[in-house]
């Protein structure tokens, strides 16, 4: 590849070095965070509109709190930050959704009792006024990782692992009513190892799917289960992975034809890439293993989203340059195959934690943590 020419932008984080043409196809680089503690693990959601969605945590008060922020106007400007935690532990790891309502929900883990456990709160105005904190789970163990979900009915889902047993275990709840009561928790796996990781997609007919890693072959491998509609009975656990290395970072979405899309990162003595596996038939069965990345360091933090087209869009983070930079790559034939990576980023720092969604037209949100101001912050960009 021939050179060339280099420009520069200046951001209040730093500079940042970018190759025209390697940028064609997306928005400069946004900061949306300026803290003196570190704002990390960015989730995204949009809604019907033109409005996308950012939840993270950051420890400028002192302990990790769960903040928020939102642009109206499909990432052009972003409205002030919001502060949604205040507790005396560490409120992390936060994801959030929209309902067809553009009512918005945001689960996260907080230690404040002592342990770990799942809390919950929704916005009905936009994300100008929240309701009070809602407390998920009551256990022993560490409930950590949530992941939300929201079917077509509106039903609000959310799994995540749990301690409690002794070995880490797969655990689901969920609400009919726009997060005001919620139903007993269900159990969804019983291992010798630990079951970790979950992330969940719903299908236009109301049925979850969830893949997750699980140590009980000895290595981390990668499991799928799904419900029946609605999420009140679910199938077996199912491997779909074997391999000689762990694999760990699974993302799943679903396309309008019911194929099922897992995504995840495979660590082997030789390397460290992102890997693929396709269903065509809800779960049911599953395409051979397709590797996605090539490095010479290696490539994690997988996210996935699907398009209106049913084209898939994958970002991760890659060490390749020497240093952590986001990258992305896509397919348009359901997973057969793949356009070349995109490098998306150009900083000093590392960017880690990619977060991703598909607003209603069908333009890609990335948001991601950046340690080139001396401190992680939350920068975004979007496709044109």
């Amino acid at each position: 590849m021939k050179k060339k020419t280099l420009f520069v932008f200046l951001l209040a984080a730093g500079m940042f070095c970018l190759t025209p043409d390697a940028l064609a196809d997306w928005s400069p680089a946004k900061r949306l965070t300026w803290t003196s503690g570190d704002s990390c693990i960015p989730a995204m959601a949009a809604d019907s509109g033109s409005a996308v969605h950012v939840a993270w945590y950051d420890g400028t008060a002192g302990n990790a709190e769960v903040y928020y922020r939102k642009s109206d106007d499909g990432g052009s400007t972003w409205n002030p930050t919001k502060r949604l935690t205040w507790t005396s532990g560490e409120s992390q790891f936060p994801d959030i959704a929209t309902d067809s309502s553009n009512a918005i929900h945001v689960v996260w883990s907080d230690d404040t009792p002592g342990a770990y456990e799942i809390y919950y709160r929704k916005s009905d105005d936009g994300g100008s006024t929240w309701s009070p904190t809602k407390r998920l789970t009551w256990t022993s163990g560490e409930s950590l990782g949530p992941d939300i979900a929201i079917d077509s009915g509106d039903s609000i889902h959310v799994v995540w692992h749990d301690g409690t047993p002794g070995n880490a275990e797969i655990y689901y709840k969920q609400s009919t009513d726009g997060g005001s009561t919620w139903s007993p928790t269900k159990r969804l796996t019983w291992t010798s190892g630990h079951s970790l990781e979950p992330a969940m997609t719903a299908s236009s007919s109301n049925i979850l799917h969830i893949a997750w890693l699980d140590y009980t072959p000895g290595n981390y491998e990668i499991y799928y289960k799904k419900s029946a509609p609605g999420g009140t009975i679910w199938s077996a656990a199912q491997r779909i992975t074997w391999t000689s290395g762990y694999s760990f970072d699974p993302a799943i979405d679903i396309d309008s034809e019911n194929s099922v899309h897992v995504v995840w990162r495979l660590d082997t003595p030789d390397h460290m890439d992102l890997y693929y596996k396709r269903s065509p038939d809800g779960g049911e069965t599953w395409s051979p293993l397709k590797r996605l990345t090539w490095t010479s360091v290696g490539a994690y933090s997988p996210a996935v989203d699907i398009d209106s087209n049913d084209s898939i869009q994958v970002v991760w983070s890659d060490d390749t340059p020497g240093y952590a930079e986001i990258y992305y790559k896509s397919s348009a034939d359901g997973g057969s195959t793949w356009s070349v990576s995109q490098r998306i980023t150009w900083t000093s720092g590392d960017s880690y934690s990619p977060a991703m969604v598909i607003d209603s037209g069908d333009n890609i949100h990335v948001a991601w943590q950046d340690d080139t101001p001396g401190n992680f912050e939350i920068f975004y960009r979007k496709s044109n």
